[in-house]
C-alpha cells in the first residue's frame, strides 16, 4: 500500500502498480513485467520445467489456515481429526491456501483419499478464478457451480474450506462457525512447531524482464521490504483501524519478533520446503521439488 500511495518509491526504476480484484495471470498479459502470483501455480510451473517466471521470495500474502475450515453452527464437529470420511467443499483444488489446509488434515491423521471433495465457488455466480489448475482431479474430487456456503447450510457438506468468510458470517445469524473453537491457539501452536506462517502468494517477474535488467529482482525485493516496514511503522502510530489493533500488534511482536512475514530465500527455506513436500504428498506434483529450485537464479 505505501508503494501504491507513493509514500515509498522505487530506487532506480519506475513502477506502474495496477491493483486487481483477481490475481493476474502474468504470462498471459504482454504489458506486465511481473505481478502477484499463486505460490502453488508458480512452484508447479517450475516442477514442470517452465522457467518463464522468476519468483521472488516476497510473500505478499500469508496466513494461517486453521481458521479456514467452517462448519454449521449446530455441527458436533470441533477437531480436524473428526473430518475423517467427511464431505468437504473447497474453493479450489491446487490452490496454495487449500494445499496448506489439507496439510493440516494430513497432520491430524485424516486420509485425504477418504474425503468426498467438492470444488466450487463460495457463493454461486463467482467468476474470475481458476479452480481446476494445471493438475487433474483425484477420483474423489468433483466440480460444482453451486455455492459451497449454500451446500454447507443445507447439509450437503459437513465442512467447507475457504480463505474468505461467507456473506453474513460476522453476524449472529450466519449459521456458520469455525471448526476449531479456538483457532488462534491452534495457529500459535502450529507456529511454535514449524517456525513460519504459510505463504500463499508471492511476487514474480517475467524472465525476459530479468534478462534485460539483471538487477531488477533485488531492486523489487528491496522496494517491498521498505514498503512493509513503512506500513508497520504507520500502523503502530495509527493503530485504531480496529478497536484492539494495538494489542494485536503488541502480541504479534512478542510472539513472532519484529517481522512475522520475512522476505528472502533463507528466512523462508523451511516454509518453502514444507510446501513443496505437501504438493508431492497430496499428489498435486508428480515429483518432489527441491527448495533450491523454487528461487533458482
Amino acid at each position: 500500500m505505501p508503494v501504491q500511495t507513493g509514500d515509498v518509491r522505487p530506487d532506480g526504476f519506475e513502477l506502474d502498480l495496477d491493483s486487481r480484484a483477481v490475481t493476474p495471470d502474468v504470462l498471459s498479459e504482454p504489458g506486465l513485467d511481473g505481478g502477484e502470483t499463486s505460490f502453488s501455480r508458480y512452484v508447479l510451473g517450475r516442477a514442470a520445467g517452465d522457467d518463464r517466471l522468476v519468483g521472488l521470495p516476497v510473500f505478499v500474502m500469508r496466513g494461517f489456515r486453521h481458521r479456514c475450515v467452517l462448519v454449521r453452527g449446530d455441527s458436533e464437529l470441533t477437531a480436524l481429526e473428526e473430518l475423517k470420511g467427511a464431505r468437504i467443499g473447497l474453493t479450489g483444488w491446487p490452490d496454495s491456501g487449500n494445499t496448506w489446509t489439507r496439510a493440516l488434515l494430513r497432520a491430524a491423521g485424516v486420509d485425504l483419499g477418504g474425503i468426498t471433495w467438492t470444488v466450487g465457488p463460495l457463493v454461486a455466480g463467482e467468476t474470475g478464478k481458476d479452480r481446476v489448475g494445471p493438475v487433474p482431479f483425484p477420483d474423489n474430487v468433483s466440480l460444482t457451480g453451486e455455492g459451497l456456503a449454500d451446500g454447507l447450510a443445507d447439509g450437503r457438506h459437513d465442512a467447507i474450506m475457504t480463505p474468505f468468510m461467507p456473506p453474513g458470517f460476522f453476524t449472529p445469524r450466519s449459521g456458520f462457525r469455525h471448526l476449531l473453537p479456538d483457532h488462534r491457539a491452534a495457529e500459535l501452536a502450529y507456529y511454535r512447531q514449524t517456525g513460519f506462517v504459510p505463504g500463499i502468494h508471492l511476487v514474480t517477474l517475467k524472465r525476459e524482464s530479468v534478462e534485460r535488467h539483471p538487477w531488477l529482482p533485488q531492486a523489487v525485493q528491496d522496494l517491498f521490504e521498505r514498503s512493509k516496514r513503512h506500513w508497520l511503522a504507520r500502523r503502530r502510530l495509527l493503530a485504531d483501524t480496529t478497536p484492539w489493533l494495538l494489542a494485536d500488534l503488541t502480541a504479534t511482536a512478542r510472539t513472532f519478533g519484529e517481522d512475522w512475514m520475512p522476505y528472502g530465500a533463507g528466512p523462508n527455506a523451511a516454509m518453502v520446503a514444507a510446501f513443496c513436500e505437501e504438493l508431492h504428498a497430496q499428489g498435486i506434483s508428480n515429483r518432489r521439488i527441491a527448495t533450491e529450485e523454487v528461487f533458482a537464479a
